[in-house]
């Protein structure tokens, strides 16, 4: 689960403890959630983006997930109100290249975009282990919504008002430096993979986004 949100810089503090303190180690603790990560944007991306892995996409449609949802605590009543262009997707994961970092990587590039799903095969075969394969780069992995576990209302959503976003599929990279999707070497890789001018050009909606890491919790095995 990816939720992009911004948060007005009177409200980042408490925003920040809320999530640290009590919202981060409740999801973790539901069956099925393996780690939680906040991600602080750099300009112009959001100011956070928060970020679930979970054994599969289903988890988030989970009667232990769905009870949490709809029962919030008082203190995240109060934070999800904070929440300014609110976006919220599930995804599943589609194709998967490279290694985790030793540690988490400190900073990762999200590639947010619509494209034929057609074309997945390509950002999987050609696309993603070019890129990956970086120096800079540890992991890089594709997913792609799933707009009906997504579109689910909860009481959660009712309060913070914010959807699924338009963009069907996301690339993530876990990277050691921020902006790696700007460097020469980045151009170069995309350029030696075949059809890649024709490939990257009937990607539409497009956007580009770097974050560094603020918190990663892992739940308990």
């Amino acid at each position: 689960m990816a939720f992009w949100a911004d948060v007005d810089t009177a409200h980042i503090l408490r925003y920040q403890e809320w999530h640290n303190c009590e919202h981060i180690p409740e999801r973790v603790s539901i069956p099925g959630f393996n780690v939680g990560r906040r991600y602080r944007g750099i300009a112009p991306a959001p100011n956070f983006l928060m970020f679930y892995e979970t054994d599969s996409a289903a988890v988030f449609a989970s009667e232990a997930y769905m009870a949490r949802l709809n029962d919030p605590t008082p203190w995240t009543q109060e934070c999800l109100s904070y929440f300014v262009n609110p976006m919220r997707n599930i995804y599943s994961l589609q194709a998967e290249a490279g290694q985790a970092a030793p540690m988490e990587a400190p900073y990762i590039h999200l590639f947010r975009f619509n494209m034929d799903a057609k074309a997945v095969p390509w950002l999987s075969a050609e696309w993603l282990p070019a890129v990956t394969a970086l120096d800079e780069v540890h992991r890089g992995r594709i997913y792609a919504v799933d707009e009906e576990i997504s579109s689910i209302m909860t009481s959660e959503r009712q309060i913070y008002g914010g959807g699924p976003g338009q963009q069907k599929f996301l690339a993530m990279f876990e990277s050691s430096q921020p902006h790696t999707s700007r460097l020469p070497a980045w151009q170069r890789a995309e350029a030696a993979c075949p059809d890649s001018a024709e490939q990257l050009a009937a990607r539409s909606d497009v956007f580009i986004e770097s974050f560094w890491l603020e918190i990663a919790l892992y739940a308990d095995v």
